[in-house]
C-alpha cells in the first residue's frame, strides 16, 4: 500500500545517506554556465558537469572528481576563457575546503585528511555549497553632452526620430482621410 512504501522508501533514502558519509546535502558541485539564446545569454545558472578541460586546468582526475563529490560531463566544451577560469576557480575553492576521510585512520593516503581535529570537527554542508557570483549591480549616470556626441547615441537618436516620423505621418494621414 501507498503510505508504506513511502515510509519504506523515506528510510532507504536515509540509509543510503548513511552509508554515503559526509556528503553535501545539496548534491554534487556543478558548473557555472550561461544560459542559451539571446534572450537568456546574460544569466548564469548551474550546468550538468564539469569539462574534462576544466578538471585537467584545476589538476582534479575525473574519477576523483566523481568520487568526492564533483559532477563531470565529458561531452562539454569550453567555448570562452572566462568560463573555463571561473569554473576552476570553483573547483579549487572546492577542492580547498573538502576533508577527505581517509580508508584507514592509522594510514592516510596522500589527498587524505591526516588531521584528527578536522576529521572530529566535519559536518554535512547544508545549502548551495558554492554559490553563483550575484549579479552586478546597474549603476545609472546622467547623459553628458560628450556621450551625446557619440555614434552610438546619434544612431540610437535617429532610430527613434525615424520611427516618430513615420507614426505621425501615419497619423497625419488618418486625420486627412477621415476629412474627406
Amino acid at each position: 500500500d501507498q503510505a508504506a512504501r513511502k515510509r519504506r522508501r523515506r528510510a532507504a533514502r536515509k540509509a543510503k545517506a548513511v552509508a554515503a558519509g559526509v556528503r553535501p546535502a545539496a548534491g554534487a558541485l556543478r558548473p557555472a554556465v550561461q544560459c542559451c539564446t539571446q534572450r537568456y545569454n546574460a544569466k548564469t545558472r548551474y550546468g550538468k558537469g564539469f569539462s574534462l578541460d576544466e578538471l585537467k586546468a584545476a589538476k582534479i582526475a575525473p574519477a576523483f572528481a566523481a568520487s568526492v563529490g564533483i559532477s563531470v560531463d565529458k561531452r562539454r566544451v569550453n567555448k570562452s576563457e572566462e568560463s573555463l577560469n571561473r569554473n576552476v576557480e570553483r573547483l579549487k575553492e572546492y577542492v580547498a575546503r573538502l576533508i577527505v576521510f581517509p580508508r584507514k585512520a592509522s594510514k592516510p593516503v596522500a589527498g587524505e585528511t591526516s588531521d584528527k581535529a578536522a576529521l572530529a570537527a566535519a559536518a554535512q554542508l547544508q545549502g548551495e555549497i558554492i554559490p553563483l557570483a550575484p549579479k552586478a549591480a546597474v549603476e545609472w549616470v546622467a547623459i553628458t553632452d560628450d556621450m551625446k556626441k557619440s555614434a552610438v547615441y546619434e544612431l540610437k537618436h535617429a532610430k527613434a526620430v525615424a520611427a516618430k516620423e513615420g507614426k505621425d505621418r501615419h497619423a497625419k494621414d488618418e486625420k486627412d482621410e477621415k476629412k474627406k
